[in-house]
């Protein structure tokens, strides 16, 4: 499948030749040794330490979806990296943001943005929301053999459903099953101590605004319980990355934006450590 380097300049004929509108298809066909899932792993003696994408968290408003996720990736009982990016466009109205091993899920997610660009070329109209769901589920399945020896991808993907007008999350296992969450949904290490925060903060008729604010107090919860999620660091500026999606596309907030939410909370739990509390009735 290597390009023709004589001066035709033509390409290979598996280039030319019509077939799926899913270029994952058309690298399993020609060249599937290029995916993830198609490599051999070397034998190797002994536990393999790689770094490690931890939490990710997810919520809903009338109107959209928010994802975040902590900015720190872990090897084993070491920091790999403290400014890590783990959630991206996925393309115009959603996002996924990824927990496990952190150089397969980076890399399945410019896949999966592939993925969706094709489908888009090949067909002239974007895949429903419903369907890069099922895309994404299909992806997670072919990286099992992978996943079986220890390296993991288990995302977030959320979006804004323009059928329906609102926004919705699904989350996955590493055998690909999917499913839909409705309201809030965490995954990676500290992903119970941040459902657990969301489950008492959570409101469906939270705004944006409020609805961003839970999401980082729940981030904030997970790093203040789980040592591979990081909390933000104020020092070196790293915030977590924070997105939102609505009828009008996917937003990244600006560091002053994360910033100015970031501080709010960290000046607030000056007062109160644990956070916000719910009330009893």
């Amino acid at each position: 499948m290597e390009a023709n380097t004589r001066s035709t300049g033509r390409l290979p004929a598996a280039f030319l030749t019509p077939g799926s509108s899913s270029f994952l298809d058309f690298l399993g066909s020609h060249a599937p040794e290029v995916l993830p899932g198609g490599r051999p792993l070397p034998v190797v003696q002994g536990a393999v330490e790689l770094p490690h994408g931890t939490t990710i968290v997810a919520a809903t408003f009338p109107g959209g979806v928010v994802l975040a996720g902590d900015r720190r990736a872990t090897m084993g009982n070491v920091i790999a990296q403290r400014d890590i990016e783990k959630v991206f466009p996925a393309d115009e109205y959603s996002a996924v943001g990824i927990a496990g091993t952190a150089g397969l899920a980076i890399e399945m997610v410019k896949l999966f943005q592939l993925e969706l660009e094709h489908y888009e070329k090949i067909e002239g109209a974007t895949l429903s929301l419903e369907g890069k769901a099922n895309r994404l589920s299909t992806m997670i399945r072919g990286n099992l053999g992978m996943a079986m020896q220890g390296l993991a991808v288990v995302p977030v993907f959320a979006g804004y459903d323009t059928d329906r007008g609102r926004g919705r999350i699904f989350s996955y296992d590493v055998t690909g099953g999917r499913s839909e969450e409705h309201g809030y949904s965490a995954t990676g290490s500290g992903s119970v101590f941040a459902r657990g925060s969301l489950k008492k903060l959570y409101r469906r008729d939270l705004s944006e605004g409020q609805t961003v604010t839970a999401v980082v107090q729940a981030l904030y919860d997970a790093a203040d319980d789980d040592s591979a999620t990081g909390g933000p660091d104020l020092a070196r500026r790293i915030f977590p990355i924070i997105t939102v999606i609505t009828e009008d596309g996917f937003r990244r907030l600006t560091e002053a934006e994360a910033s100015e939410v970031v501080r709010a909370v960290h000046e607030r739990r000056q007062e109160e450590p644990d956070g916000p509390r719910a009330g009893v009735l």
